[in-house]
């Protein structure tokens, strides 16, 4: 399992108020999977790719990610354990303004130390794949929406990660961008078997997983195997 939470509950304070974000939520996800988180705004979705990616920790219940348990681990470790293991494409791109697209999807290259000639293998050959060779010494203000994700995926690819977590990915993307892009995600997954878990109310991101796990007010609703396609 490359996921598996048993359990788990996330309650926020607003206020006078107890958010119930997750209520006892149990999930196992196989590696290499190509999974989908479906369902509105607050159904807890965001939620669920916090705790798996560790950016955040539960109420109660207990997670394991990649074969080791981060429900009780310290915010540094929670830290080097995300570096090692867990790769994040955002809607936003999350790109640093000052830094080169290549400089960008090296940058946890960087943090986790590797010489930079390997870095620069590493993401060259990303590029070519994604379709962004020769935009390397761009700055992300001069890249269109697409060439800004594509950089985001190479990014998230590029420490060949056990798993990546996509957060609402295609959301500032037109419709034909968008099924490019998770095209080229699903080719990734199925080529180098990196696990995607994506988190989407988006009707092609739903259509395109192989498994959709839809939730509601914070509990798990369904749990089918998705469009063969």
């Amino acid at each position: 399992m490359i996921i598996r939470m048993d359990k788990v509950s996330r309650i926020y304070i607003s206020g006078t108020r107890k958010v119930h974000a997750l209520r006892d939520f149990s999930l196992e996800v196989e590696a290499g999977e190509f999974s989908v988180l479906a369902g509105p705004s607050g159904s807890g979705k965001t939620t669920v790719l916090n705790l798996v990616g560790c950016l955040d920790q539960p109420s109660a219940g207990r997670i394991e990610v990649a074969g080791e348990e981060v429900s009780l681990r310290s915010v540094t470790e929670l830290a080097s354990f995300r570096l090692a293991h867990i790769g994040f494409i955002f809607q936003s791109y999350n790109l640093i303004p000052v830094l080169s697209a290549r400089e960008n999807a090296e940058f946890t290259l960087m943090l986790q130390g590797v010489p930079k000639a390997r870095r620069r293998e590493r993401v060259r050959e990303l590029f070519l794949r994604l379709g962004i060779g020769g935009l390397e010494d761009r700055r992300p203000g001069d890249l269109s929406g697409g060439q800004q994700q594509r950089v985001a995926i190479a990014r998230a690819m590029a420490a060949k990660p056990a798993l990546i977590l996509a957060d609402e990915p295609t959301a500032n993307l037109d419709s034909k961008t968008s099924e490019g892009l998770l095209e080229l995600m699903r080719e990734l997954n199925e080529e180098q078997g990196v696990s995607f878990l994506f988190s989407s109310h988006d009707p092609l991101i739903i259509s395109r997983g192989r498994r959709v796990i839809e939730l509601k007010d914070g509990r798990l609703l369904s749990d089918s195997a998705g469009s063969p396609r």
